[in-house]
């Protein structure tokens, strides 16, 4: 049993620590980085050889008591004696501490190194994790860790804010087996709900992502989520996190989705290209359908709209399947269809389609990208009922202007149309399409 040498200081001194039985004594809540940045001073400034004891030291001293009573292995036990510590003892206070107990062992120096005082390792934390260091093995620890945040709510966001953010920019320097258990479990906390993404924001700094050291930190943590979870959960986590871009962990020079390519799956995480190819593409089609609408409400002439979209596509590369439909959506939501009478609703609607396939022309030169505007056209009439009946025509003013070849069209009428009215969309289409059929085999009888 360790017994601790360090002594409470006089309560009576002006500038007295608090003495251990002051530790235990309820406190309101305090400002967390205010706590945090007292506690990282005090570590400072008590923890080199300064006559008193330290109250971290004191804390930890105290909690050592409560654990080293739990047999080895007993993990309920841990969990059941840290609920009952939290009872007298100040976790919200010193939840830093706390935390670099259960996670690294004892305190920490600012910096990550052990802070050497003489006392023992923590009978519980992480680090006592067997090696070769397994998912399964670490789950046990992440069990006492849920159950005592379960119990102690308020000790979630000092985790998320504070200390794992503290913990994996120290780990980084840490040897390998130890940095795997901070990573791992920290993936194993995100996917239980006990912490978000947020907290491998801080690895986003210059000196951190230089030699991919940041990536060596997340990539564990990307991979144990993914283990442990779907990919759309997966997103769902990064959906919710403050991360807005993933090169920004990728060094100055390699920034760029071809590098990240090619580390994410030489890391044997393709899902996590995918994922942020997916993401990329839906904020550059946000960004061109919103400048679009502009636009297009301002009546510029289609050379100029041409030109920003060809501008946007050098700069920002999206698959032209993915931009055109994008580019529909936007120049047809600047219509109001409010203005005609049912009567006038078909001759509007073919005005709109002619003024707008100049702008979608350019764009449409693969048979993929051609069938992804015919589906959005069938989406776009299927929402909107009072054109669903001008769906041929619209088909035929694309087909006329070069959007859409034949050999698109009866495709899509074959086995490339959406869901959405498909039937109804379909016996519309027929005689268009016999129309083109029998062009079709007329042409290959003269040649």
């Amino acid at each position: 049993m360790y017994v601790s040498t360090s002594s409470a200081p006089s309560s009576s001194a002006a500038n007295a620590k608090p003495s251990l039985s002051e530790l235990s004594k309820p406190r309101p809540n305090t400002n967390l980085q205010a706590s945090a940045l007292n506690y990282r001073s005090l570590h400072r400034s008590t923890h080199s050889g300064s006559c008193g004891a330290s109250p971290f030291a004191a804390f930890r001293d105290s909690l050592y008591k409560y654990l080293e009573t739990v047999p080895e292995g007993d993990f309920d036990g841990y969990a059941n004696k840290l609920i009952t510590a939290g009872t007298s003892l100040e976790f919200l206070k010193y939840s830093d501490a706390l935390f670099e107990i259960l996670f690294a062992g004892g305190l920490l120096q600012p910096g990550g190194s052990y802070l050497d005082d003489g006392a023992p390792p923590s009978p519980f934390s992480i680090n006592n994790a067997k090696e070769p260091v397994a998912i399964e093995e670490l789950k046990k620890f992440v069990d006492v860790f849920n159950k005592v945040i379960r119990r102690y709510k308020y000790l979630q966001k000092p985790l998320e804010e504070s200390s794992l953010p503290s913990l994996l920019q120290y780990c980084i320097k840490w040897p390998a087996a130890q940095r795997d258990k901070v990573t791992l479990t920290t993936g194993l906390l995100i996917t239980q709900g006990l912490a978000t993404v947020n907290c491998i924001l801080p690895l986003a700094k210059d000196q951190l992502v230089k030699d991919d050291v940041a990536l060596g930190v997340i990539t564990p943590i990307f991979r144990t989520i993914l283990t442990e979870q779907s990919v759309d959960a997966f997103a769902a986590h990064m959906k919710r996190s403050g991360v807005k871009d993933l090169l920004d962990f990728f060094p100055n020079t390699r920034r760029d989705l071809k590098h990240l390519e090619t580390y994410f799956k030489n890391a044997g995480l393709p899902q996590v290209v995918d994922w942020y190819v997916k993401r990329r593409y839906a904020m550059i089609r946000e960004e061109v359908a919103s400048h679009l609408k502009e636009m297009a409400g301002g009546e510029e002439s289609t050379d100029s709209i041409v030109e920003y979209v060809k501008n946007s596509q050098s700069e920002n590369p999206l698959p032209e399947s993915e931009l055109v439909p994008a580019m529909w959506q936007a120049l047809m939501s600047t219509v109001d269809w409010s203005v005609a009478r049912p009567d006038q609703i078909d001759s509007m609607a073919l005005k709109e389609v002619t003024r707008i396939a100049g702008v979608l022309e350019p764009f449409c030169s693969g048979a993929k990208t051609q069938v992804a505007l015919i589906n959005a056209v069938q989406v776009y009439c299927y929402e909107d009922t009072k054109i669903i009946k001008t769906f041929p025509h619209i088909l035929k003013v694309l087909y006329n202007k070069d959007c859409v070849s034949d050999q698109a069209i009866i495709y899509w009428h074959q086995k490339g149309a959406k869901s959405q009215g498909k039937q109804h969309f379909l016996k519309a289409a027929e005689p268009l399409v016999k129309f083109l059929r029998e062009q079709e085999d007329e042409s290959e009888e003269e040649e």
